[in-house]
This record gives structure tokens, C-alpha cells and sequence, in this order.
């Protein structure tokens, strides 16, 4: 038996390293949970970047791994339609989506906290110091 929280803390980990900041992670996981799984992945395409297209080729092949969806190359609303009719298999895909972005969220806030720290410790000794002074 697979520890899905494991495969959920592993997706959202990879999908921390997308996004520097929180805000796409955050705005995706509220309309996940307000809207729902195809409003999820509908809102990730209307984002039209690299991040969004990367979170939705992610998390689809997430859920194809599981087995919740078919696999899809470019059509994953085509792969979500079978989904909609198992209401068990639809919130269940929702669940495992939100526990992983809010790694992703929990990710993306450790690396913007350790950057300023290493940026800190690259500074010269003199302005440290100088730095103590003011």
C-alpha cells in the first residue's frame, strides 16, 4: 500500500521549485477549493506562463500516475471528463490536489526565507559590520 501524503509531499516539493513567491500557488489552491478540480486546471491554462502549464503538466500526470485520470498529452480536460461522473474519484483527486499544493506553499516559503539568509552571508565582513553599527 502507497503513503499517498508521500507522493502528495513529493508533488508539492516539485511544484514549490516553480514558484518563487506564494502567489500562484495560493490563488490556484482557492480555486480548487472553491470551484473544483476542472476550474483548477482551467484557471492554471488561463495563466498562460510557464509556471501554470508546468503545475498542470505536473499534477495531471500526478493523477494519471494514480490511476485517477487517463493519461493525456495536451487534453487534460478531455481526461477529467470521465472523472466528473465518480463523485469518490473526483473529491478524492481534489483532496491529494490540495494537500500537495499546500506543500508546494509550505516549499515555496522556505526557499524565499533562505534566500535573503545566503545573500545575507555573501555580504562582506565590513558591511556586516556596519550593518551592526546602525
Amino acid at each position: 500500500m502507497d503513503n499517498l501524503d508521500l507522493h502528495c509531499a513529493k508533488l508539492g516539493e516539485e511544484l514549490g521549485q516553480y514558484n518563487d513567491d506564494e502567489t500562484l500557488l495560493t490563488n490556484s489552491l482557492g480555486v480548487l477549493e472553491e470551484q473544483g478540480v476542472y476550474a483548477y486546471f482551467l484557471y492554471l491554462k488561463a495563466r498562460g506562463k510557464k509556471p501554470g502549464a508546468d503545475i498542470s503538466k505536473k499534477c495531471s500526470s500526478f493523477l494519471t500516475d494514480l490511476k485517477l485520470i487517463k493519461a493525456c498529452d495536451a487534453d487534460v480536460f478531455g481526461a477529467l471528463e470521465p472523472l466528473a461522473n465518480d463523485l469518490d474519484n473526483l473529491l478524492y483527486a481534489r483532496d491529494l490536489l490540495r494537500q500537495s499544493l499546500i506543500y508546494a506553499r509550505y516549499h515555496a516559503k522556505a526557499s524565499t526565507q533562505e534566500r535573503p539568509k545566503q545573500q545575507m552571508d555573501k555580504q562582506p565582513a565590513r558591511q556586516k559590520a556596519e550593518g551592526k553599527r546602525t
